[in-house]
């Protein structure tokens, strides 16, 4: 017999015999996007990651099995290996490969292996009794780390593997008492939407009851609100200057807004125990500096449980995400993101222009455009645009990006980093 007609004749029917729902069998589950891959002009998609049965509880979300198929030509256990690296991957505690004559199963809470007749898989009721003993919870902490995630019907959204799995190891970790979490995951796999999912898992447990939300720039509260916390709409308030209404149960915040100028700190106007959970967005940028407006803010509400999220965390003698949040629960790297197909891989391309590379030096007596004479001595590129204007290096510049846009698409999406607001504006 085929692999196809071993899975649907004999591997299929043995596991709904032990109890398991249709609805519970997922047979080739896709996780991965396949890695985008460019050559020349071409741009294609490798092969998906995929497993030939993945089996979660009732509720569809936590994922507990996950099965590989041989052909009746392999032997019971020659996909043990495959079952076990993608169990590794997506964070599922029992591996199953099986030929259609029995199965082999790695349980990764114990470490052991043992062989089982076709007859005699797992239930669910089993599985799962073995993976709360596995884990060590309770019953209240198995209500926290089981809360089923948001489904919105229209835009179908859920969580990939790597969120879900960032979701569920927070969870666990708050299950466990654990109040200071990092999470590291790259730019653009989603950090919002897991944060989302996370606060609203915690507040339907009535883990918590008020959450602090905070970020550096007003876009990214905006942004946020607009997008992917649109479902707290009618209990989330953004804070503005001193007006702070204490009905709401997500509140979102610039970190300025809160810890206030001139010695003012608007935040003392809550209670230290008034928030039960804060977000740092982009925590790497200095929320853990001792002296930092974003520390003040923290070690104020320090019996609040505190999640950083971040790309990049950030660790010096002044700074340092890990001594304040502690190692990362999870993290999910840009290089993952890439292999995955998730995100895009990036090509760098340099490109020198004569007085970057060259340098800048003023004729004698040469001056500004004020008038004033110019300081003489060579400037370099830690200058331009910040101690020294020069107008042909700005339009060449921007003669490059557009005909770089021209060549590979006018309408693509861009984003120029310039020195400040000034040289943004003179860069449009």
């Amino acid at each position: 017999m085929t692999e196809e007609d071993i899975k649907y004749r004999l591997i299929t029917p043995a596991i709904e015999n032990s109890g398991w729902n249709k609805e519970q069998i997922f047979l080739e589950y896709f996780f991965t996007d396949g890695q985008v891959i460019v050559r020349g002009d071409s741009v294609k998609r490798g092969k998906c990651k995929k497993a030939d049965y993945l089996l979660t509880r009732k509720d569809g979300q936590r994922l507990l099995a996950i099965i590989e198929a041989k052909d009746a030509s392999h032997f019971v256990g020659d996909g043990i290996q495959q079952a076990m690296a993608y169990a590794e991957i997506l964070n599922i505690p029992f591996a199953y490969s099986s030929n259609g004559k029995g199965f082999i199963e790695h349980d990764y809470f114990v470490g052991s292996e043992r062989e089982l007749g076709i007859n005699e898989f797992p239930s669910e009721a089993e599985l799962w009794a073995r993976y709360l003993k596995g884990k060590g919870f309770n019953p209240e902490q198995e209500k926290i780390v089981t809360e089923p995630d948001h489904f919105d019907v229209f835009s179908q959204k859920k969580p990939r593997y790597y969120q879900r799995i960032a979701i569920d190891k927070t969870l666990e970790a708050i299950a466990r008492g654990q109040n200071r979490i990092l999470l590291v995951m790259a730019t653009g796999t989603g950090k919002t939407f897991t944060a989302f999912q996370i606060i609203w898992k915690l507040l339907k447990t009535n883990t918590v009851k008020r959450v602090l939300y905070l970020a550096d720039r007003n876009i990214l509260i905006d942004q946020t609100m607009r997008n992917d916390f649109k479902p707290f709409e009618k209990v989330m308030t953004k804070i503005r200057d001193k007006n702070l209404d204490s009905s709401y149960e997500v509140y979102m915040s610039l970190y300025h807004q809160l810890s206030g100028d001139d010695g003012d700190e608007p935040f003392r106007d809550f209670k230290p125990n008034f928030f039960d959970l804060i977000i740092v967005d982009e925590c790497h940028r200095g929320s853990a500096r001792e002296e930092s407006q974003w520390r003040r803010i923290l070690d104020y509400f320090s019996p609040a449980i505190h999640i950083g999220m971040t790309a990049t965390p950030k660790e010096s003698k002044e700074v340092s995400n890990i001594t304040y949040f502690g190692e990362a629960v999870y993290t999910y790297s840009l290089k993952q993101g890439i292999d995955d197909g998730f995100l895009a891989p990036y090509k760098v391309i340099r490109i020198g222009l004569d007085k970057d590379l060259e340098g800048w030096r003023p004729y004698k007596g040469q001056t500004d455009v004020n008038g004033n004479e110019i300081e003489d001595r060579e400037y370099n590129i830690s200058d331009f645009d910040r101690n020294l204007i020069i107008d042909e290096r700005t339009q060449a510049v921007a003669n490059r990006i557009t005909k770089w846009l021209k060549a590979n698409g006018r309408f693509s999406k861009t984003i120029v980093f310039c020195v400040d607001i000034e040289h943004a504006e003179r860069m449009r």
